[in-house]
């Protein structure tokens, strides 16, 4: 068999490879020039074969490595990734294994980036965020050193004071349905709710005068 025509494909770096004037596969262009694909050349079923193996692995690793590029990702993240892109298991599991003696895929890391910037755009419980964790594949144990150090009590506040501003002039009643809402939906337990909820509200009289707050306390 012979190699009759090398196509780069139009905005991309692959070219369709044409055999005896037939097209048979297509190819990253790194994988080609490695493999000394070019017109003329004779080429063997083999060699066809091993020649797809060869851009499957290489098509993995370059995908894997722009989804990381983004953000850090789990394990199974990953490999759900690479599932989608019908990379086949074998070819999967070879890839991670190559990121992880490369040092890119970490889960610990990547929990710590997780709880990080949760932690920062969105406040939230320990149990919320090592649920959220053990849904992006992470181990029990790495998911509670990742969230060790956090303290409920200081997150509820940080999430409830952003909170506050949507909140201005309700009742006590209200106010305290609806943050302790809000903070039951983050994850934090009852009473860190309701420590948090008592904590908002008497600095917002404390800042506001007990006026018309004195008589929503009152109604509550």
């Amino acid at each position: 068999m012979i190699i009759t025509s090398v196509e780069r494909q139009p905005r991309r770096r692959r070219a369709n490879v044409f055999v005896d004037g037939e097209f048979v596969m297509a190819v990253g262009l790194e994988v080609a020039a490695e493999r000394d694909v070019r017109p003329g050349r004779s080429i063997s079923q083999d060699e066809l074969s091993s020649l797809a193996e060869a851009d499957e692995r290489r098509t993995a690793v370059d995908a894997a490595l722009r989804l990381i590029s983004y953000r850090p990702r789990s394990e199974r993240e990953l490999r759900q990734r690479l599932a989608r892109k019908g990379i086949r298991p074998a070819v999967r599991e070879e890839t991670l294994g190559r990121l992880r003696e490369m040092g890119y895929l970490d889960d610990a890391a990547f929990a710590r980036f997780w709880v990080e910037t949760k932690q920062a755009a969105s406040p939230r419980s320990k149990r919320l965020l090592a649920v959220e964790l053990r849904q992006k594949g992470i181990e029990r144990e790495t998911a509670e050193e990742a969230t060790g150090e956090l303290s409920d009590e200081d997150a509820a506040y940080e999430a409830a004071t952003r909170r506050l501003r949507s909140l201005g002039g309700l009742a006590y009643g209200a106010f305290r349905e609806r943050l302790g809402a809000f903070l039951t939906r983050r994850g934090f337990a009852y009473e860190v709710a309701r420590k948090t909820v008592d904590r908002c509200w008497a600095e917002l009289e404390e800042g506001q005068g007990s006026g018309v707050m004195g008589q929503g306390m009152a109604d509550g």
